[in-house]
């Protein structure tokens, strides 16, 4: 009773007010799997994408590339429409671009808008910069209805999270802002936080201003070629490589995340050199969390972000990194060529433990390492091709192409090849691959996209990796096999989505004497029905099975989601059933919250999950947003274990968040 109380309290405030819906979610979870959205670096660059929309009269290919879900072809035909016919007035006129398909410009149409053709001057004037710019004022609160061991002893501040957010936006072109973040359990100006909050993330960037393609100050975030030297921007998944067919992207970002991991701290610039070359390079010096051996090496980064206890306080900012890159670019139509290199010094020895752990003797080490890649491409109306090839110091190779061919406007078919050195180190590589590092990996992906008329989708993928050298759980070189078949079915009002994938790992048996096949089977069917146009309901339906050393692990979970949607307010009702026979079958779910909010949850065990959230505008420019969850186990009596225990079968949390816009 005391629980429905609060939550009716806690929204009645807001009956009075006003949202703006964020359905971005919905679609991205059409090119998404739910492990993809468990990355808060990935929701949280997407979110503010959708927050900052591009201008289609004023933006520039670069910008365009931020949207991970576009095609170099998709690029360059909306490029040449805006080329050729001059400023939208609408983005119904999307439809005249015919490679971009229906889902493709439902996406769009989240990220983008049609405002106007201002004269567009090298360096804007302070005075348009003050009367376009926006300011962006953002607090939010977690508040839990329970009590964790670490809160009531061992732990160095309070249970509450909260973060804050600044950002000054002028036409996406001049952006500056500072994100604050607290974690529950981290102290607030206390302790080691003198400063308040335990983390701050602050930036200033420039874009399309003339010879200076783009400027980065603070904190930021770099992606260059496909990822085999440098990537901390965003993570593409299986399902999502059909969006984009595998292209390469250059880009730096402004790191506007809560997240503490991957970011850059420096400067970052890209300078035009003529109208075919271009050039890239950041320096950047950044604290480290590590923990560290005897020695006082360094045995393992930490990203958790984490400074909750004594022993992670401790570990917080004990290593320094210092990284300097370069990437020469050369691009004439749709043929680029270019060359990267990228040097990282670390204060501290990196040392990992490969004494009896066989599969860690290839682990990054020392405190010195330097990379080089070239990265290629070219594409036309129907085919595109991308690669990168790295070596590091040592001259260890890793190499990826793509090569996509549109046989139809409705059949378009992508494959990737990959070959990564067991040997092949690289300390901020993120690319397409299976075993989740750019290392000890050599693999081919099949996918195909068909739309065989326009009420249907089909998309699948078949990927085979095999792994030369050991991994954890592996004492033997080993393959793996991942396959998923997705098809969409829409009318006007409803929809129907059923998603199939059987992932196949090796691991060694209980005695470690052979490996075996452990094979994971999952099955999501989705229906959405759009009954009036305020309403719409969504209902969901997840079952997996993988095998482990004691057998078949199964798990099950329904859900339903339900959206009212009214002028100045929307509410969104979700609750859902699992039942799971272990941690091994557990099952992912994501589940719509306020901006900025990581929302992708793991369940397992048998229980319920219900949320209930309200979002309004007080006017034009202040929104109210107020979220209550709550999570009840059958099967326990103490949730988590450590000092994240909860001696109790459930727990509930309330978000609160304030935005003002100016």
């Amino acid at each position: 009773m005391k629980r429905f109380l609060l939550l009716f309290l806690a929204f009645h405030t807001l009956f009075s007010v006003a949202q703006t819906p964020d359905e971005w979610q919905e679609d991205m979870q059409e090119w998404s799997t739910a492990e993809d959205m468990v990355d808060i670096t990935n929701m949280e660059l997407l979110e503010d994408l959708s927050v900052n929309k591009l201008n289609l009269n004023q933006v520039t290919r670069e910008q365009l590339e931020q949207l991970p879900f576009l095609s170099a072809q998709q690029v360059e035909a909306i490029m040449e429409y805006l080329y050729r016919y001059g400023p939208m007035r609408s983005l119904s006129e999307l439809q005249m671009i015919t490679q971009l398909d229906y889902q493709t410009r439902q996406q769009l149409a989240h990220y983008v808008m049609v405002g106007e053709e201002r004269p567009r001057s090298v360096w804007p004037k302070m005075n348009d910069i003050t009367k376009y710019g926006k300011h962006l004022f953002m607090a939010t609160l977690k508040v839990p209805f329970y009590d964790r061991h670490g809160d009531l002893d061992g732990y160095l501040g309070y249970k509450y999270r909260h973060d804050f957010r600044y950002q000054f936006n002028y036409n996406n072109r001049i952006k500056l802002g500072i994100t604050a973040a607290q974690d529950a359990g981290e102290p607030f100006f206390s302790n080691r936080n003198n400063l308040g909050y335990d983390h701050y993330s602050y930036y200033f960037q420039l874009r399309d201003m003339g010879w200076l393609e783009a400027l980065n100050l603070g904190m930021y975030r770099v992606q260059l070629g496909m990822g085999l030297i440098m990537n901390t921007g965003y993570h593409l998944g299986k399902l999502a490589t059909l969006q984009n067919l595998g292209r390469s992207t250059h880009n730096l970002t402004a790191h506007t995340s809560r997240s503490v991991a991957g970011y850059m701290q420096g400067a970052a610039a890209t300078l035009r050199l003529s109208k075919q070359l271009t050039v890239t390079a950041f320096v950047s010096y950044r604290p480290l969390d590590a923990t560290l051996n005897n020695d006082g090496s360094a045995r393992t980064l930490i990203t958790s972000g984490y400074h909750r206890s004594t022993s992670e306080m401790d570990k917080k900012h004990n290593t320094h990194e210092t990284d300097l890159s370069f990437s020469l670019g050369w691009r004439k139509g749709t043929l680029y060529v270019n060359a990267n290199g990228l040097y990282t010094h670390m204060d501290r020895q990196l040392t990992p433990q490969s004494e009896n752990l066989p599969y860690r003797l290839y682990a990054a080490e020392g405190s010195d390492f330097a990379n080089f890649s070239l990265d290629y491409g070219y594409n036309n109306a129907r085919m595109s091709f991308a690669g990168e090839t790295a070596l590091n110091r040592n001259g260890a190779i890793a190499t990826i192409h793509s090569l996509s061919y549109i046989v139809t406007p409705q059949v378009r078919l992508t494959a990737i090849h990959r070959y990564f050195d067991k040997r092949y180190t690289a300390l901020h590589a993120y690319s397409f691959s299976e075993g989740g590092s750019v290392q000890n990996e050599h693999g081919i992906y099949l996918g195909v996209n068909w739309q065989p008329a326009k009420a249907w989708l089909i998309q699948g993928y078949a990927d085979y990796a095999h792994f030369g050298w050991q991994r954890y759980r592996v004492s033997a070189p080993s393959d793996a096999f991942d396959a998923m078949l997705t098809t969409k079915y829409s009318q006007e009002k409803w929809s129907l989505e059923g998603r199939y994938r059987m992932h196949l790992r090796q691991q060694d048996n209980s005695d470690k004497t052979r490996l075996v096949n452990r094979p994971e089977h999952q099955l999501r069917l989705t229906w959405s029905y759009t009954p009036l146009s305020k309403l719409t309901l969504r209902t969901q339906g997840n079952a997996i099975s993988r095998t482990t050393e004691l057998g078949n692990s199964k798990g099950v979970m329904l859900s339903e989601e339900a959206t009212w949607k009214y002028r100045w307010l929307q509410i969104n009702a979700n609750v859902g059933w699992f039942h799971t026979d272990d941690y091994n079958s557990r099952i992912y779910l994501y589940e719509k919250s306020v901006l900025y909010d990581n929302t992708t949850s793991m369940y397992y065990g048998q229980g319920i999950r219900y949320a209930l959230m309200a979002r309004g505008e007080i006017g034009k420019r202040l929104t109210l947003s107020a979220k209550m969850g709550v999570t009840n186990y059958f099967d326990r009596s103490i949730i988590s274990s450590g000092l994240q225990q909860v001696d109790a079968s459930s727990m509930a949390d309330l978000l609160l968040q304030l935005r003002v816009q100016l």
